[in-house]
């Protein structure tokens, strides 16, 4: 889980920060100043992780030889624990668009031994070229969500493809 975690990582930064950056230039608004603490791999540890597992973990069906058990909020204190963590992730991911945060901690290394770039390396990266890093981020997430989150619709987008 932490190798899909860095990747993660640095995935949505690359993804939020190309958007909103040009968008931003083009509108001619200065930035506010900040002073970020956190590193991006500190908010994902802490914020984004956590909280995801939350709302994954919220809803699973077991099946055993004792039969089938549904599990999901039932009450509204459940629902609004599943609410706080989804705005978790929200609101976390708002936090990695201010500029100036840094993907890790000085001499940080992953943890994954797959991992080939130090994280200076990778923040060097994202900043040579934000948006091709964006779109390479949103192209696989929009594969992951084609896959789990609306299925039905790859399907169809995979008919439409093989027409072409």
């Amino acid at each position: 889980m932490r190798k899909y975690l860095f990747f993660a990582l640095v995935n949505v930064v690359i993804l939020a920060t190309s958007g909103c950056t040009a968008k931003q230039a083009q509108q001619g608004q200065q930035e506010p100043e900040f002073r970020t603490t956190a590193t991006i791999k500190d908010i994902m540890d802490s914020m984004i992780d956590p909280g995801s597992d939350v709302v994954w973990d919220s809803v699973e069906t077991i099946v055993s030889a004792k039969g089938t058990e549904e599990k999901m909020p039932r009450t509204d204190e459940e629902w609004k624990n599943v609410r706080n963590h989804a705005l978790m992730i929200l609101e976390g991911t708002n936090l990695l668009l201010i500029p100036g945060r840094h993907v890790a901690k000085p001499g940080e290394k992953a943890e994954d031994p797959k991992v080939e770039l130090a994280p200076e390396q990778i923040e060097t990266l994202i900043n040579q070229d934000r948006a091709s890093w964006g779109d390479g981020i949103d192209k696989a997430c929009e594969n992951c969500h084609l896959k789990y989150w609306y299925p039905n619709e790859a399907k169809t987008l995979q008919q439409q493809e093989q027409k072409q």
